[in-house]
């Protein structure tokens, strides 16, 4: 087949949107079209691809019917469609309403029945259970039961406090004062007065209130997947963050990636995904627990991370695994990767202020030297003047972002930074 013979269609608008774009731009010089209900900075003024913008194209009762037309617009007899979500909502969409798409999509997705089981936090530490991974001291608490959910814990303070899923339709566009991603709290009555703002908005889903493992930013893990339509792990790719993002809509989001090699986690989890026939490509967030020696899961998302172009970093290319088994019918063996490259979407000057650890500012200092960064949204082969003005101030408005919001989880006391 030639490069014409497929058509990439990319679903979203953030940084995950452009990695995909820029991906594919890299390796067939194929123009996809970019399904969104707006465009976001990360894809303001690029070149890359066509756009179609479609009002609430991101709501259950727009998305299917929406998605439909354009395939069926697109669809020709020798071209094969292929659709990746950039975010969860999207994900759970195609899930939900494959069979209305069955023929026209040539990639498959997680059944709807197999994305119950872990599409939120709660539904994942169940699987993690069976399946013998570890995951923190959890409660799962209603909402009715928000107020009095901190007496069934078994745990210390500090906790860790999330939504169910916080990159959820319901969660995004609920408002109240003091919103965040996660939130850290050492005390009862700033738990509490987080719960009585919370309780004044429409969010309806549960919370995951969970012990803290102790460590920085670097003691998160995460591994990148993708898995083929038989469920066979085709590549898997394991980051170190090395910084993670504080401004409060994006807090938890990873800001540095060095890429790592550890055969025992990419076993471990490789198992996993087999095991209960995982189809796509996945995103695994952990965190090492010094106390232990273990991986600690937090969540399995249903798609490539918004930082997932440190696999490209660390010299595999995820798009090209997905690509090569859905429309060129390559069988090839799971390829790991084992390269040491370092994905920033943050400026150095940051690294250098908010890494503390030594060997990892040293480690940081020689990727610069040897050329070995790379940026998601800095494209050299997509600029213009609009854009590199819009990415350039995004790239540094993160240096606003760290002087007002970063604290050092591993030493602060998180009753000061409430508010």
């Amino acid at each position: 087949m030639n490069r014409h013979d497929f058509l990439p269609i990319i679903l979203g608008s953030d940084e995950n949107a452009y990695g995909n774009v820029r991906l594919i731009h890299e390796t067939y010089k194929v123009k996809p079209l970019l399904l969104c209900t707006r465009l976001l900075i990360p894809t303001m003024h690029s070149t890359l691809f066509e756009l179609v913008q479609i009002d609430r194209f991101d709501q259950e009762d727009i998305f299917p019917n929406a998605l439909l037309s354009i395939l069926e617009k697109y669809a020709e007899p020798n071209k094969k469609l292929i659709v990746i979500p950039c975010s969860d909502y999207y994900a759970g969409m195609l899930s939900r309403h494959y069979d209305k798409f069955k023929g026209l999509i040539a990639n498959h997705f997680l059944s709807d029945k197999l994305l119950e089981t872990l599409d939120t936090k709660d539904k994942f530490y169940a699987l993690c259970e069976r399946f013998g991974l570890d995951y923190p001291k959890t409660v799962v608490c209603e909402p009715r039961e928000r107020e009095n959910a901190l007496d069934r814990m078994d745990f210390q303070f500090p906790i860790v406090v999330k939504p169910e899923n916080s990159n959820a339709f319901e969660y995004l566009h609920c408002h109240f004062e003091g919103k965040k991603k996660v939130f850290f709290f050492d005390k009862r009555e700033d738990y509490l007065a987080m719960i009585r703002n919370m309780n004044t908005s429409d969010y309806n889903g549960k919370l995951i209130i969970q012990e803290f493992i102790p460590g920085g930013d670097s003691a998160m893990r995460v591994i990148n997947s993708y898995s083929d339509d038989q469920g066979n792990v085709k590549m898997m790719c394991l980051g170190q963050p090395v910084l993670e993002e504080y401004a409060p809509k994006t807090l938890g989001n990873y800001a540095a990636i060095i890429s790592r090699f550890d055969m025992d986690i990419y076993a471990k989890v490789k198992a996993f995904l087999e095991n209960i026939g995982y189809v796509g490509f996945s995103n695994i967030d952990m965190k090492f627990d010094s106390r232990t020696g273990k991986y600690m899961m937090f969540e399995i998302n249903p798609r490539l991370g918004r930082s997932s172009l440190f696999v490209r970093a660390a010299g595999l290319n995820m798009i090209e695994a997905l690509i090569n088994q859905v429309v060129y019918g390559k069988e090839t063996d799971c390829v790991y990767g084992q390269a040491s490259a370092l994905w920033t979407n943050v400026p150095r000057m940051v690294l250098r202020r908010y890494i503390s650890d030594p060997a990892l500012s040293a480690e940081i200092d020689q990727h610069y030297r040897q050329k070995n960064v790379i940026r998601s949204i800095w494209y050299n082969k997509d600029l213009n003047v609009k854009r590199i003005i819009s990415v350039t101030r995004y790239f540094y408005g993160h240096v606003n972002n760290y002087r007002r919001y970063y604290f050092d989880k591993e030493h602060a006391s998180f009753s000061t930074l409430q508010g």
